[in-house]
């Protein structure tokens, strides 16, 4: 990735000069349609089942019929992104791994090797995997910015231009040595708690790992305390983190749904909550991992997960198991007949 001039336009999106900019988007981008998401209720009274027996399976389409603006919306095309980056904070040696593996699972993923290769192809995702100058990790966090600005828009545009604006649902997951404790750092910045409520275990550390990761976290935090959400996304994040929130503006531009996968995900886009919680009304959490910060901060940010099936790999795989969900919600939609279609009294 090569850095451009932090004028340059975001694809789908108004032109941001400056990050600070984003506070504004949640107005000049598409809204919810009411409408919609009325026609799509009006329909659910009308088919061949109990008023809400479908449960949550009704609220998630009328929720994508809302976004999508048509009261009876499919998914022709879905496609999944995962973004990978490395990060300077891992000379605090918060990982167990090298960060050459995150170059090692890039090309896992490219290669149809990783579990979000076969989750992608039984949910029907089309997936598309960015290297983020994976040969060129941001600063370490406890010594200066992780980002100058120029670099966080620059990876925040990536993050949009990777967006395919002709699919109907994005999913999106993230891959880099390092990352749990990013999103530790950008967690216990933005919701604030100790340190150790944020830490965990992330791809396997002990008991003293973890501990070393909350010192690390608690002293990157307080380095860049009193900075504004997206600030502290730059002074904290990596450039996966920034590609995603690019990513959620750019669906967000095109009507289009997203679903986030884990702790890494979620609190990637916290800063664009901290800013406007508007600007991710449009996400859902596809699954609460096991992670131990993403059950506190799902519920900080106001986040129902789809699934909990005890998680913790990261990739995108719990979006790409909830857009099944998804799928499912929206076929029982569009497929059902009415009681009048059915010749069914009582509708």
């Amino acid at each position: 990735m090569t850095t451009s001039p932090p004028d340059a336009r975001l694809a789908g999106l108004p032109p941001i000069a400056a990050l600070e900019e984003v506070a504004g988007l949640a107005r000049r981008l598409p809204a919810f349609d009411a409408a919609a998401a009325a026609g799509a209720r009006a329909r659910q009274a009308k088919l061949t089942k109990p008023p809400g027996a479908l449960g949550r399976l009704e609220d998630l389409a009328a929720f994508v019929a809302g976004w999508r603006g048509d009261p009876r919306p499919g998914i022709a095309r879905a496609q999944a992104l995962v973004f990978a980056g490395n990060h300077g904070v891992c000379a605090q040696g918060v990982n167990p791994f090298p960060q050459a593996v995150t170059a090692q699972m890039v090309a896992n993923f490219r290669a149809g090797g990783a579990a979000i290769n076969q989750l992608c192809r039984v949910a029907g995702a089309e997936l598309s995997v960015v290297a983020l100058d994976l040969d060129r990790p941001t600063a370490d966090f406890t010594e200066a910015p992780a980002m100058t600005e120029v670099e966080a828009l620059a990876a925040l545009r990536a993050g949009a231009d990777a967006v395919d604006l002709s699919a109907d649902m994005l999913i999106l997951g993230e891959m880099g040595i390092g990352n749990t404790t990013v999103a530790a750092a950008l967690a216990h910045a933005l919701f604030g708690g100790a340190a150790a409520d944020w830490a965990g275990p992330g791809t396997g550390a002990d008991a003293a790992g973890v501990a070393r990761k909350a010192e690390v976290v608690a002293r990157g935090v307080a380095r860049h305390a009193g900075l504004s959400p997206m600030a502290t996304l730059a002074a904290l994040g990596g450039r996966e983190q920034a590609a995603l929130c690019g990513a959620v503006l750019a669906a967000r531009a095109a009507r289009m749904p997203v679903i986030l996968d884990g702790f890494i995900c979620t609190a990637a886009v916290a800063p664009l909550h901290a800013t406007d919680a508007a600007l991710i009304a449009h996400c859902l959490a596809g699954h609460r991992s096991a992670e131990p910060g993403h059950a506190r901060l799902l519920a900080a940010m106001g986040l129902d997960p789809l699934l909990d099936l005890g998680l913790r790999l990261g990739e995108g795989t719990g979006a790409a198991l909830a857009l099944g969900v998804l799928r499912g919600a929206l076929a029982c939609h569009d497929g059902m007949a009415t009681f009048a279609e059915a010749g069914i009294a009582g509708g």
